[in-house]
């Protein structure tokens, strides 16, 4: 059988490490990695992909889009695909910074414990790759979002965009006063803390005091925590009557998530794996449809 390649394509002044070490424990035989791609240098490097094989060898290519910029890495997803024709293509898979897989794996743990759907609220701290992932997947799911951030322009653009992508998307921008996130949370069930490392978004007396919170998932792994009170290994644990999530609790799910991502890769040649199907795939894992 031939050996499973994957092309990264990196926007990124260096290819990252993380993604190259998943890729080859979840069965790529061979990376071959690029940095600093940008649009118009992707049709060689696909062509260069697509063109060695053909026939049921052409599964076994596949292309992984990674870097910290999403917006730079879906502009490579989209130049990727316009390469293709007909059945000359392979898989794709976009997962900027481990956007599209952290995000899943927060929102499919929060779905073990809400009832999803117009009912429940959720505010997400963060404008980064991951947060706005964690957005267009709560969107999708029916859910009204609160997007936080200390910058107003950045949550009017992730809600732009997000409208773009879901239709019916029931997101608004919010905005922190005098550096503090309570005001926004109160009101909503779900927190979903994605903002910079090592910043605390809410002291854990602010949390404890939201009452309406049921489930808070922090997913900063630098201390100090972005949920204060929240334990960077607390997987669905009850904290003041709360459930709780630290970032390596979350990161179980993720890993699964990123791996059984790259192995569908090379199950055919026509995959294409964004935020819906890396949800899916999550929601899938965790047993959750």
């Amino acid at each position: 059988m031939p050996a499973n390649i994957l092309l990264c394509l990196d926007t990124d002044p260096q290819p990252s490490v993380f993604d190259s070490v998943v890729a080859i424990d979840s069965g790529a035989d061979q990376l071959l990695r690029h940095h600093n791609v940008r649009p118009e240098d992707v049709e060689s490097l696909v062509h260069g992909a697509m063109f060695t094989r053909g026939g049921e060898n052409l599964k076994h290519t596949a292309i992984f889009i990674g870097g910290s910029d999403m917006q730079a890495g879906e502009k490579i997803l989209r130049a990727a695909q316009q390469t293709f024709f007909g059945s000359v293509r392979v898989s794709l898979m976009l997962d900027s910074n481990g956007s599209n897989t952290t995000a899943a794996a927060a929102v499919a743990s929060a779905r073990k414990h809400l009832p999803f759907g117009p009912e429940i609220s959720a505010t997400v701290i963060g404008t980064g790759p991951v947060g706005q992932r964690a957005v267009r997947m709560l969107a999708q799911e029916g859910v009204e979002v609160r997007v936080a951030s200390r910058r107003v322009p950045r949550a009017e653009a992730v809600c732009h965009r997000v409208a773009q992508a879901v239709e019916n998307a029931r997101v608004t921008p919010h905005v922190a006063e005098s550096g503090s996130f309570a005001h926004i949370v109160e009101g909503t069930q779900l927190l979903i803390a994605a903002g910079p490392a090592g910043v605390e978004l809410l002291a854990a007396s602010d949390r404890q005091q939201v009452g309406s919170l049921q489930v808070a998932i922090d997913l900063n792994a630098v201390p100090p925590h972005g949920i204060g009170g929240v334990q960077l290994t607390d997987q669905a644990s009850e904290r003041e009557g709360q459930i709780c999530y630290g970032a390596l609790g979350v990161g179980g799910l993720k890993m699964k998530t990123h791996k059984a991502a790259i192995s569908q890769l090379f199950q055919s040649n026509d995959a294409v794996l964004d935020a819906n199907e890396i949800y899916q795939l999550a929601k899938t894992i965790a047993n959750l449809t």
